[in-house]
């Protein structure tokens, strides 16, 4: 049989990425850089350049390369120019975190241009090879990540918890992709889907095993009940350059895990994951909303958040229908750029060796910069669902779904939910306005650049509640 040379073109984006971060690699040995300005200057060059190259591949068809293991289509696109948006700010916030600190800067950047590299491949997977190839791609990285401010012990912990904990998460997702493929002999999603439905209900006992531990695997990387217990130890311990990281890019990853096996692959057992999931979602959004409650520390209460908002994303999801599929990726997109901004205020106002981590760390911040303050208030109401704010059209997108469907009950109970989770948003906004600072003097940011990003990542929050359908139709093209 004669060798055949697969079209790369498909793959152009992630070529690009992995050249340009042995490129930076080689640039962060050989060059005297001061604070990383070269190694920074090109992750950030990297990013664009993807973008810009995924932007001139979006086409409204599915390309496929390396004999169907890598697929390019319209969600495909959509989720990278996302995990390029939300590293690029992501590096931009932790620049002045990471040289204070000391953290090792080039080791940084260039384990999150690798980080993202195993993000593209796994929302671009076409079978279980190239997916599981990504996952870790983009893990592994993301371990040693959390362990480079070595004089924190709190930093080895969390990331000796979440390499444990995501070693054995990814063990029980390989374990139920192997019953998987020993019930249709196949590996890529299509064939997959096709040999699922060759198959008699009455012979999908082993399909059904290997479905429950697919699901585990996937509840892991969102951080999903019962599945949630690294998510607050890991968000806390970690360094917040660090959090802001993982708060944002992975869980879109994650969300392309699921689209990619539920949607792609399993989508002739849509009943059985359609009851698991509504199990996660609402054990995901009673138990994170009520423990975030009790929380005096901003990113534990955030981790809590983020779980109950995985809740909120997962409801759109076992909806079942395009327009389910298509208003949870218009939820994940909405949590990632306003988590993006939570964070980023956090990690751009930890300065000069002081963590602001907890909530009365915020106390007064109106008198000390209104504009920071105004700032937290829209990522603070953005996430509690407030109008006219983009986190509003994303609840009431997944609520939609729901009913349309016939879930009155459940979208009930996440309204109920929303209501509860209100409170702890709404005490943050209350120490930021009515408290009494303990050091009345202003707060500026040091340069020029964080205080633009922040800006246009809060009026993007903003804006998109304003004129929310274009994001929204693009989300929903994807299915």
């Amino acid at each position: 049989m004669a060798f055949t040379i697969p079209d790369l073109t498909p793959a152009v984006p992630e070529i690009f990425v992995l050249t340009m971060a042995c490129l930076t690699l080689l640039a962060d040995l050989f060059v005297k850089q001061e604070k990383g300005g070269v190694t920074f200057l090109l992750s950030e060059l990297t990013l664009l350049g993807a973008a810009f190259l995924s932007v001139m591949l979006f086409k409204h068809q599915v390309l496929t390369t390396f004999h169907g293991n890598f697929v390019l289509d319209h969600l495909a696109t959509v989720l990278k120019l996302l995990i390029y948006t939300t590293t690029f700010f992501v590096l931009l916030y932790s620049r002045e975190y990471i040289n204070e600190r000391k953290i090792p800067f080039g080791e940084t950047y260039i384990l999150t241009l690798f980080c993202v590299l195993g993000m593209m491949v796994l929302v671009s997977a076409g079978s279980f090879i190239t997916l599981f190839l990504g996952l870790e791609l983009f893990s592994l990285p993301l371990y040693t990540i959390i362990a480079l401010q070595q004089d924190k012990k709190s930093c080895q912990e969390a990331a000796i918890k979440y390499f444990v904990m995501g070693a054995i998460a990814t063990g029980i997702l390989l374990y139920g992709l192997s019953m998987i493929y020993g019930a249709t002999r196949a590996m890529d999603m299509a064939t997959v889907a096709n040999a699922i439905t060759q198959i008699p209900p009455s012979e999908h006992l082993i399909l059904t095993f290997g479905l429950v531990f697919v699901v585990v695997g996937f509840a892991f990387k969102l951080g999903a009940v019962p599945f949630h217990m690294w998510v607050p130890d890991v968000y806390e311990g970690a360094p917040s350059s660090a959090t802001l990281l993982i708060a944002t890019a992975p869980k879109i990853a994650a969300f392309g895990l699921g689209a990619r096996l539920l949607i792609d692959a399993l989508p002739g057992l849509q009943p059985d994951w359609q009851q698991l999931l509504i199990i996660l979602a609402m054990l995901s959004m009673a138990l994170g909303n009520f423990v975030a409650i009790v929380q005096s520390n901003l990113k534990r209460m955030l981790a809590y958040s983020s779980i109950a908002h995985m809740g909120y994303m997962l409801l759109g999801f076992l909806s079942g229908t395009t327009s389910g599929f298509g208003a949870a990726t218009f939820y994940i997109c909405v949590y990632a750029l306003t988590s993006l901004g939570a964070f980023g205020l956090i990690v751009l106002l930890s300065r000069n060796g002081m963590e602001v981590e907890n909530i009365a760390d915020f106390r007064g911040l109106n008198r000390r910069n209104p504009w920071l303050a105004f700032l937290m208030l829209l990522m603070m109401f953005s996430m509690a669902g407030v109008p006219p704010l983009v986190g509003f059209f994303a609840k009431l997108a997944v609520l939609e779904a729901l009913v349309s469907t016939g879930y009155v009950w459940l979208a009930v109970f996440a309204m109920m939910m929303a209501l509860v989770g209100a409170y702890y948003y709404l005490r943050v906004v209350k120490v930021i306005y009515f408290d009494e600072p303990e050091d009345a003097s202003p707060v500026e940011l040091n340069s020029f650049s964080s205080q633009l990003a922040i800006t246009v990542n809060g009026l993007l929050i903003l804006a998109l509640g304003l004129l929310p359908s274009g994001l929204y139709d693009l989300c929903r093209a994807a299915f």
